[in-house]
């Protein structure tokens, strides 16, 4: 239990960490761990930081962003992982992504601009969905009429995007990576809201059809949901394959004090000092520094 929520250290220059919360670790549960783990290696370019029977920990420098763990015990459900969100510290940086994607024969499935980020999506091997993306500067972020963020999905120009790239063999993601934000599956959008919302605190900063956006720190979201093709989804199966946890990285004690605290008032528990739970689709999270 302890291998799994160790603390996630923080990386630094990232608009999604400037924040009293933000997204760690995703650990997922592998069907087949050693194409898995050369997948995230290879193809995304995180480095192999530790490797144990059944466990395979990668990320950028010290900091692990995906943890895979053996034993599947069961098929993915309706709910669970959308995507987990690696964002790299530039445009540039961006733009070398695609250009290795694109030599390595990576298949991508979409490119966005959402007004605030640039976005590349993909899948890997075993159908966990994967963001690749960029922050525009905090200041650039559009508004609504009432103050709030303004987000879109609209078409982003990967020729413009892969010109801006660097020359050179891919040497991996580069210092600054960190994991930007998680989007769910889930059953209900007013449900998730109820719960990390209401429940864990977070702020609500952007609804789309189907889709909701929450947040700290006035990002533009560091949790989603959605029921695009998970519409009234129940609870998911223990051992299901895909989504296993994902860590909630505390900026300081007195933020990871009060984060403590409503976990445990919404019905969650402590094993070592870390806190844990689970929302209503058995989507767990937990707290760590």
């Amino acid at each position: 239990m302890m291998t799994l929520v160790r603390d996630e250290a923080k990386s630094v220059g990232l608009e999604a960490h400037d924040a009293p919360y933000h997204i760690g670790a995703v650990t997922l549960r592998a069907r087949d761990l050693p194409r898995l783990t050369a997948y995230y290696r290879d193809a995304i370019g995180l480095k192999l930081l530790r490797e144990a029977p059944g466990l395979a920990e990668l990320g950028v420098g010290g900091t692990v962003l995906v943890r895979l763990v053996a034993g599947a015990a069961a098929p993915a459900s309706a709910a669970g992982l959308f995507h987990l969100a690696l964002l790299l510290p530039s445009r540039r940086d961006l733009a070398d992504w695609l250009r290795h994607a694109a030599e390595a024969d990576i298949r991508l499935e979409g490119a966005s601009d959402h007004l605030v980020s640039e976005a590349l999506y993909l899948s890997d091997p075993e159908g966990n969905g994967i963001e690749i993306y960029r922050d525009r500067a905090r200041a650039e972020w559009p508004r609504r009429p009432d103050g709030g963020i303004a987000m879109a999905t609209e078409r982003l120009d990967l020729d413009r995007l892969l010109a801006e790239a660097r020359p050179g063999a891919y040497a991996g993601m580069p210092p600054g990576t960190g994991m930007g934000h998680i989007h769910l599956r889930v059953g209900d959008t007013a449900a998730a809201e109820a719960f990390y919302r209401d429940l864990l605190g977070f702020d609500l900063m952007v609804r789309y059809p189907g889709a909701s956006f929450l947040a700290s720190g006035g990002y533009h979201h560091h949790i989603a949901g959605n029921v695009w093709g998970s519409r009234g989804a129940g609870p998911r199966a223990a051992g299901e394959a895909g989504l296993d946890r994902f860590a909630v990285v505390a900026r300081d004690e007195q933020d990871f004090a009060a984060m403590r605290q409503r976990i445990l008032a919404a019905g969650g528990d402590e094993s070592d000092g870390v806190p844990t739970i689970a929302d209503p689709w058995a989507n767990r999270l937990v707290l760590t520094r």
